[in-house]
């Protein structure tokens, strides 16, 4: 077999550690096409590189990438070199703690290792972007890494958490993406002990924890991430709000409304109390017209959204 066939399945080997925690030795052999004793060879290989690879013995062990005191040779294409270049540019203004200095003394190091060619490229690039002075939450980039692992990996994590009006909890959650929205980021996750799906402010998370506990990923209830964030947080702040009670229970309303049900609680076993808001009361009555037809509700801490929905009952009453 050739070096080069070699050193592209060492790469391939490397880039499956990367993206999961702990991989069973036989399933990864097979993701590779190579038996068991070739993997044990093209292991040894990465460590003489000096990535940090351990084997976990037993019934269910196999492998894990670890992160070592020494950095290991950097293997980036072109694409990638310049996306972290102008990321770490921009990233230095984007509300890490620390930002100004981390990020920049990083970029630094990394431009002192691309090839002239790509620096200027860098260059070029970073001319026409515009980072404006950073509004937002001040985040840990340790934090943040942290999270992002969990994420990657699969990992129930623990964490303290401090709500808006200064309530504080333990938090035991399922973590599943870090998503930026405005001024601040959120965690997306299913949390264990509310058996329901939350978002969280990262930089009002404190004292994380790392379980080790794998868990088997949940499907979200919204196409994105990035859209479950928005719709459990408004797109814009309600300047109208109400309490509607709608005759289904929780788990059922849950499942026809999705993302829209996140702050739904149960009032018994056959009623749910669902907080709306809107812009305007047409707005809000909008919402009412995803209620499944037969559905009995009632509109509650809003005159002007009941009054509305009197008009609009005597309006169709009289045209039918």
């Amino acid at each position: 077999m050739s070096d080069s066939t070699t050193t592209s399945r060492v790469l391939a080997l490397l880039n499956l550690l990367q993206t999961h925690r702990h991989w069973p030795g036989p399933e990864l052999a097979a993701r590779l096409d190579v038996t068991a004793r070739t993997l044990r060879r093209d292991v040894e290989r990465l460590r003489e590189l000096g990535y940090r690879v351990e084997s976990v013995p037993g019934a269910g062990g196999g492998y894990r990438l670890e992160a070592g005191a020494a950095l290991p040779p950097l293997l980036l294409t072109d694409d990638e070199a310049v996306t972290m270049a102008i990321g770490l540019r921009v990233a230095a203004t984007q509300g890490l703690a620390d930002g100004a200095t981390t990020t920049l003394t990083a970029l630094a190091k990394l431009e002192q290792v691309l090839p002239s060619a790509l620096r200027q490229r860098v260059n070029a690039l970073a001319s026409s972007v515009q980072s404006g002075e950073s509004r937002q939450s001040v985040v840990s980039p340790e934090i943040l890494g942290q999270l992002a692992l969990a994420c990657r990996d699969q990992e129930r994590i623990r964490f303290d958490y401090v709500a808006a009006d200064g309530t504080e909890s333990q938090r035991v959650v399922e973590p599943h993406s870090l998503v930026p929205r405005g001024r601040h980021w959120f965690l997306v996750c299913w949390d264990v002990r509310r058996d329901d799906w939350r978002t969280f402010r990262v930089d009002r998370l404190s004292n994380f924890f790392g379980t080790r506990l794998a868990f088997v990923a949940r499907d979200l209830p919204a196409e994105t991430a990035a859209e479950f964030v928005a719709i459990a947080h408004g797109k814009l702040r309600a300047r109208l709000t109400a309490i509607v009670h709608i005759a289904m229970p929780l788990d059922q309303m849950r499942l026809h409304f999705g993302p829209y049900a996140t702050y739904a609680t149960p009032l018994d076993e056959r009623t749910t109390r669902w907080p709306i808001g809107g812009q305007t009361v047409e707005e809000m009555f909008g919402a009412l017209a995803w209620i499944p037809a037969g559905v009995e509700f009632t509109v509650h801490e809003s005159d002007e959204l009941a009054g509305f929905v009197r008009d609009i009952a005597a309006r169709l009453g009289r045209a039918a």
